[in-house]
């Protein structure tokens, strides 16, 4: 861990905003998932402009540009959905504001854009549920969570809102390959129960 990030891991009550920055879209249902993004943006250059929202809660992901919502995506997660992840090997999904670290295509689930998990928010959860005893002193808090796609033929996990991965939000193939024109290195990644 960066020496410069010691002080927000040291941090453990009211050091960071836990705002939400997006406004969720309305409703139970996806929003425009049935067209396609490029008849949803009238602009060439749309990367800088773009942030995402997943709410748990809902299975949704939500595509924002210029922060007004554009297009929702069903998504699961990790197998022990409910909570925050606090440690590696939980097979939950991180809550909070990340940002998209790389992406890339995955040889088995399609695209993967890695979110920079841990970043200095999460490693002060993470120590605050050390020093709570909630978990092991020796447990580490893991790493390597992006969005991503399905094994081939497997968007039926999806439809059924089966959660099996390790703790990464999960899109169908499709869906993260039209997420992955339109984000770039940088992108605002908000996760919410």
């Amino acid at each position: 861990m960066p020496f410069t990030e010691i002080p927000e891991v040291l941090c453990l009550t009211g050091c960071l905003s836990q705002q939400v920055l997006h406004t969720p879209p309305t409703g139970k249902e996806f929003l425009n998932y049935n067209q396609p993004l490029s008849q949803l943006i009238n602009s060439t250059n749309v990367k800088d402009k773009t942030s995402i929202l997943i709410e748990k809660s809902k299975h949704r992901l939500t595509i924002y540009y210029e922060q007004k919502p554009l297009k929702s995506y069903p998504v699961v997660f990790g197998g022990n959905p409910t909570g925050d992840k606090l440690q590696q090997g939980d097979n939950r999904t991180p809550e909070g504001v990340l940002r998209i670290k790389d992406l890339y295509p995955h040889p088995q689930w399609s695209k993967f854009l890695w979110l920079d998990y841990p970043n200095p928010q999460s490693w002060r959860k993470h120590f605050q549920a050390k020093t709570q005893g909630k978990i092991a002193w020796s447990q580490p808090i893991g790493g390597e969570v992006g969005i991503h796609g399905v094994p081939q033929g497997g968007d039926n996990t999806i439809d059924d809102r089966t959660n099996w991965t390790l703790g990464c939000p999960s899109l169908k193939n499709k869906d993260v390959e039209e997420l992955y024109q339109v984000v770039q290195k940088g992108t605002l990644v908000e996760i919410v129960p």
